[in-house]
């Protein structure tokens, strides 16, 4: 009997529990078999699941499969933020010791309780569209870049973080889940876009209007030039720049810039090479018509842009955090709304390229325009 999509995807977690309770029962039988054993586990789990939710019959979208996976892997992040805060105990201590201690640190918490919320809830939608046969590919690109976002950050934390000396071999199995998300995204950018019901007028009409007409987009470009300013800012603050400003804010703003972890200076490289580009290039598809890769590229850095702010911001007030880096009482409530302000930006981007499409769309040559006319 095979599930329907929905309640398949959402059966996913009820094997995480098992599954995590037979790799902690495994580590105490302190053998040398024991870590092969709790991998063969650990697989028989994940073709078990393939198996009864049904995930192998829907060869029309093999992403679904990949879809159940992740959602496997969102409730195995989830169990292991809520064993190290404490809320419940014995499912993840073998493989946040012997495979990823740097779960244990205040991003890596954070990074967990977005994946086995944000991250499964997205899984559980766009498997539910996948089973109808509906277009996903709007949540798919928000959840791709999210999920990228915190891939990368977290890799390349450990990498280059203080705790770079515990890394162990088991950090090489994080290649293939980085091959497996990058063909997702492959295959999310291959599906056909849902086509706006406008007419060839409609669309010329709108293009035609200059920026002055549409004062929307202008407060829009604007909040998108302060947010790449602070982007940039923030950047050269964690390149070590001498101005007196960036060592004041470092000290007296946001001292987790300093932290040796790693993560926050990866997380202000990323956006100071990576998202500053896309907002000088947003600022330009909301000046010039007919920027067609805006509304999906927008997509793919609102999700990656919450993503971060969420960590970034949970990490400076977590108590994991060492007490010289948390954000001090005298500027939390500034702190805390400038890092709001600063991941709406690209959301209201997002929602400005999905509700009025019209801007965005390629024109039509004056030949395919007049044979619409004459259908």
């Amino acid at each position: 009997m095979q599930l329907p999509a929905g309640p398949a995807a959402l059966a996913a977690p009820l094997l995480a529990l098992p599954v995590a309770f037979g790799l902690s029962a495994v580590s105490a039988l302190d053998s040398p078999p024991a870590l092969g054993l709790a991998a063969v586990l650990l697989l028989l789990g994940l073709v078990a699941l393939l198996i009864l939710t049904g995930a192998v019959g829907l060869v029309h979208d093999p992403l679904f499969c990949v879809l159940v996976v992740f959602s496997f892997v969102s409730a195995v992040d989830l169990l292991i933020a809520l064993e190290e805060d404490g809320l419940i105990s014995g499912f993840m201590e073998l493989y946040v010791r012997e495979g990823d201690p740097h779960l244990r640190t205040a991003h890596g918490l954070l990074t967990c309780y977005w994946d086995g919320t944000v991250h499964y809830g997205l899984c559980l939608a766009m498997a539910a569209a996948a089973g109808r046969r509906k277009n996903y590919r709007g949540l798919g690109l928000f959840w791709l870049g999210s999920l990228l976002m915190s891939a990368v950050v977290f890799l390349l934390g450990n990498l280059i973080g203080k705790y770079s000396p515990e890394l162990s071999p088991s950090f090489l199995l994080n290649l293939p889940y980085l091959l497996l998300l990058t063909w997702a995204g492959l295959r999310l950018f291959r599906q056909p876009r849902a086509r706006p019901s406008l007419s060839p007028e409609q669309i010329a009409e709108e293009q035609r209007k200059r920026l002055y007409q549409r004062p929307q987009d202008l407060l829009l470009i604007l909040i998108l030039i302060l947010t790449a300013a602070f982007t940039f800012f923030r950047g050269m603050v964690v390149l070590d720049c001498p101005a007196d400003s960036c060592f004041d804010y470092t000290y007296l703003h946001e001292p987790y810039l300093r932290d040796p972890v790693g993560y926050p200076k990866v997380q202000m490289l990323i956006y100071l090479f990576y998202l500053l580009p896309f907002l000088i290039l947003a600022i330009y598809g909301l000046a010039v018509p007919g920027c067609s890769w805006l509304p999906d590229w927008s997509l793919v850095f609102a999700g990656a842009v919450a993503q971060a702010q969420f960590a970034h911001l949970g990490s400076s007030l977590h108590s994991r955090t060492p007490f010289p880096y948390q954000t001090p009482e005298e500027v939390l409530w500034s702190f805390l709304l400038s890092n709001a302000l600063y991941a709406l930006g690209p959301q209201l981007l997002a929602l400005r390229c999905l509700r009025a499409p019209a801007f965005f769309v390629l024109p039509a040559g004056p030949g395919l325009a007049r044979a619409k006319k004459c259908q």
